[in-house]
C-alpha cells in the first residue's frame, strides 16, 4: 500500500483522541452518538459526523484505524488530498444516511464507529484499482480486490437482511458505495476501464438498495427463511433494554422515597440513586 498521507494520520489522531475520551465520558458518548430518534425528533444532525469519530472499545478502534491507515494512502496519493476528505466524509455521511433510512422505525438504534468512512476508501481504492491485493488478516493471503469487493457485498447484505451479529452493516454499505461513487466522480476514467469489475460489485448492492426502498415487505429484517421466529439481540437491543430496566429501578426507588422518605431506602438504593444524580449533573 501507498504510504500513509498527512490527512490520513490527522483521522487517525481524530479518531484516537475522541474515541479514548468517549471511554472514559458516557456523557460524551451519548451526546454524540449515532442515534436515530435524536437525528429524526430532536433534528441534531451533527451526530451524523460526530458518530464516526467514536468507538466502543480498543479492538473497535483498532481495526477500523488500521483500515484507515492501509487505504487512506492509496486513495489520497491517487486524487490529492481535498478529493480524500471529500470522499472520508462523503462516505461517512452515506453510510450514516442509510443507516438511518433502513433503522428509521427503530427509534433506539445507535451507532458508532468510522466503519462507513472506511468502507468508503476501501471501495474508493478498489474503482481505481481493482487488481490490488487485500490481505485478511490473520491468514497469510491476499485476495484479488475484485473478489474482496463481491464477497463484502453479499455478506454486508445478508448482514443487514438477517441481523445475525452485532455489526453496522447499513453504514457499512452506505458508505462503501458512496465511496466507491465520489471515486468514480473525480476519476471517470475508472468506470471506462474498470465497469466489469465495479458493476459486479455494485449491481447487487443497488438491487438490494431498490428492494428496500421500494418493495420492503419483500424484506424479513431480523430473521432468515427456515429459522425459528425468536427476538435477536444486538449489542444495541442489550443496551437499551438495560437502560430501559435501570430507569425503571430508579423510579421505583423515586416513589419509596415519595411514599416513604430517604431513611426508607437500603443501602443498595441510595447507591444507585447517587450514582443516577451524578450522571445527571
Amino acid at each position: 500500500m501507498t504510504e500513509t498521507g498527512i490527512a490520513g494520520l490527522l483521522l487517525i489522531l481524530a479518531n484516537v483522541i475522541f474515541s479514548y475520551r468517549g471511554f472514559n465520558d458516557h456523557a460524551l458518548l451519548e451526546n454524540f452518538k449515532f442515534e436515530v430518534d435524536a437525528i429524526l425528533v430532536r433534528k441534531d444532525y451533527k451526530r451524523m459526523i460526530t458518530s464516526g469519530f467514536l468507538h466502543v472499545g480498543w479492538w473497535h478502534l483498532l481495526f477500523n484505524m488500521i483500515s484507515l491507515y492501509a487505504f487512506s494512502g492509496l486513495v489520497e496519493s491517487a486524487l490529492g488530498l481535498s478529493s480524500f476528505l471529500f470522499i472520508y466524509f462523503f462516505a461517512l455521511l452515506g453510510g450514516n444516511a442509510l443507516a438511518l433510512y433502513i433503522q428509521r422505525h427503530n427509534s433506539s438504534y445507535s451507532a458508532v464507529g468510522a466503519s462507513g468512512a472506511v468502507s468508503g476508501l476501501v471501495f474508493a481504492s478498489l474503482a481505481l484499482f481493482p487488481g490490488i491485493g487485500i490481505g485478511i488478516p490473520f491468514l497469510p493471503v491476499m485476495v484479488p480486490g475484485w473478489l474482496y469487493g463481491l464477497g463484502y457485498m453479499l455478506y454486508t447484505i445478508f448482514g443487514i437482511q438477517s441481523k445475525r451479529d452485532n455489526i453496522g452493516h447499513e453504514a457499512h454499505l452506505g458508505g462503501a458505495l458512496a465511496g466507491m461513487l465520489a471515486a468514480i466522480a473525480f476519476e471517470p476514467r475508472a468506470l471506462i476501464e474498470n465497469y466489469v469489475v465495479i458493476l459486479a460489485i455494485t449491481i447487487p448492492a443497488l438491487v438490494f438498495l431498490y428492494i428496500a426502498v421500494a418493495r420492503p415487505h419483500l424484506l424479513v429484517l431480523g430473521k432468515m427463511p427456515g429459522t425459528p421466529a425468536k427476538k435477536y439481540q444486538t449489542i444495541e437491543d442489550r443496551y437499551n433494554d438495560a437502560k430501559v430496566s435501570k430507569q425503571q429501578e430508579i423510579d421505583r426507588i423515586l416513589e419509596k422515597v415519595f411514599r416513604s422518605g430517604m431513611n426508607s431506602l437500603s443501602r443498595k438504593e441510595k447507591q444507585v440513586l447517587e450514582e443516577h444524580s451524578r450522571k445527571m449533573k
